[in-house]
């Protein structure tokens, strides 16, 4: 499969020490001929692959040096798009790397696509596409844990068992083929449903062993969206500032001093939190800070986690009371907050509304009990399984939909031979579960899905 060649920038905008144009395709090498000049005068074509060479980048067609540069060459297919790379290196300045790129595009090559080099590696054969999707969950992890996931992914992990399962469908259907070919062999009918039946059940089983990971796959790479609520001055600011470790909202003694919702990212414990510091929901005239209770309502119905702020040192109040009933049956962790002052509040009250909940006692002013409220999140949706570092962990929403509609293709193919059905028409919900499990690793997909997945990524990767 051939293409043009394209080019973009690979880091990020902004200064830095260094910024790299990454130019991919049959067209590379003669590019940089172009615009590069060595200290040895080579063409591009004559240096070994995978080195890295110094120059200058020169407009040919004012003999001006643009840039001061490393460039690295890599001759396909030994390269991540299985075509001829070339990245060079420049100052991370924002004229000096925009100047280069715009040089090797005067010379031929075509402004890359978001995610077009990736794409290209899926189209080349070098990655399937489940592995391409892990280098975006890649860039975008916000822990150890979620990188881990994301690199067992792009190396292929979740691949080889959605093959493994796709060839025992394979061999299963070839048995139903045995069957509807020579019908007149009883024996090979009896044979055959108990195989369709033993190899069915064990793929359904792994199917299900994969979606027992999605849960916690998906918290990893989403992040749990953790809103923090209760009635005004308890301490949401100071508790998003201290689970931030900086001071990201205002903290005041007076009441409604945040009016709108601060969205947050940190780490707790290798669990992603994308944590929510919302308006104090109450009864107010202020029509600014009636929008922002309005707006906590809203993010509190969309919210995995909630984390229900009281005040110790004041009473328990008719407001806390209608908060515990708003949270019903989601999950929420009770954080009695300012503990450093006289007790007002009746404890009792708040364990008997927590019911199940892990009630957790605070002083933010004097940084207690953040580390034991860190340990309840972690215990509430992981309680250490993540632990097991051989476990394939299913993390991206497209591939738990499709494990979700190739479970229920194989319960149908199960059914139908348990309730007596011809063969040939489990074989139709058999072969829809071998397409499906294709459709996650991209041997059986669309290519208008194809180009929406990968528009999704960087411009330069």
């Amino acid at each position: 499969m051939e293409f043009d060649t394209i080019a973009a920038i690979s880091t990020p905008m902004g200064e830095g020490a260094i910024a790299i144009v990454r130019l991919s395709g049959d067209q590379a090498f003669d590019i940089a001929d172009k615009v590069f000049k060595g200290i040895k005068g080579n063409s591009v074509h004559e240096f070994a692959s995978h080195t890295i060479n110094y120059g200058h980048i020169v407009d040919s067609s004012t003999g001006a040096v643009v840039e001061e540069v490393m460039m690295s060459v890599m001759k396909g297919p030994k390269t991540f798009t299985r075509e001829d790379i070339i990245e060079i290196n420049c100052h991370g300045g924002l004229v000096s790397v925009n100047k280069v790129l715009q040089l090797v595009l005067k010379n031929g090559a075509r402004l890359a696509e978001p995610g077009e080099f990736t794409k290209r590696a899926f189209l080349n054969g070098r990655v399937d596409l489940s592995q391409a999707e892990a280098v975006m969950d890649l860039i975008r992890a916000k822990t150890d844990r979620a990188m881990n996931v994301a690199l067992n992914q792009m190396e292929g992990r979740l691949s080889k068992l959605i093959r493994k399962l796709r060839q025992e469908i394979l061999e299963t259907l070839a048995h139903v083929e045995v069957n509807i070919d020579y019908p007149e062999y009883d024996d090979v009918e009896e044979m055959t449903h108990g195989v369709l039946l033993e190899k069915s059940k064990y793929v359904r089983d792994e199917i299900e062993k994969l979606l027992r990971t999605s849960e916690q796959g998906k918290i990893l790479r989403e992040g749990l969206s953790t809103v923090i609520v209760g009635r005004p001055n308890v301490g949401k600011s100071s508790l998003l500032n201290s689970l931030v470790h900086e001071n990201k909202a205002i903290v005041t003694d007076i009441p409604g001093t945040t009016r709108d919702v601060i969205e947050e990212y940190v780490n707790v414990r290798g669990v992603p939190l994308r944590l929510v510091d919302t308006a104090g929901i109450r009864e107010t005239e202020d029509i600014v800070e009636r929008i922002g209770v309005e707006r906590s309502r809203q993010v509190l119905k969309e919210a995995d986690l909630i984390l229900l702020v009281l005040n110790y040192s004041d009473e328990f109040t008719y407001e806390d009371e209608q908060l515990f009933k708003a949270v019903e049956g989601m999950d929420v962790i009770v954080i009695v907050n300012k503990t450093d002052l006289p007790q007002k509040i009746d404890m009792d009250r708040v364990k008997e509304l927590a019911a199940e909940h892990a009630v957790v006692t605070t002083s933010l002013l004097e940084e207690q009990g953040i580390d034991e409220l860190e340990e309840a999140i972690s215990t509430l949706f992981f309680a250490g399984s993540l632990e097991a570092g051989d476990m394939t962990y299913v993390s991206n929403s497209r591939h738990i939909a499709l494990l979700n509609q190739a479970h229920g293709a194989i319960d149908e193919a199960i059914n139908g031979v348990e309730m007596g059905t011809p063969i040939d028409i489990a074989q139709i919900d058999l072969t829809r579960t071998w397409e499906l499990l294709g459709e996650i690793i991209g041997e059986s997909v669309h290519e208008s899905l194809i180009d929406q997945l990968f528009s999704q990524f960087c411009l330069g990767k």
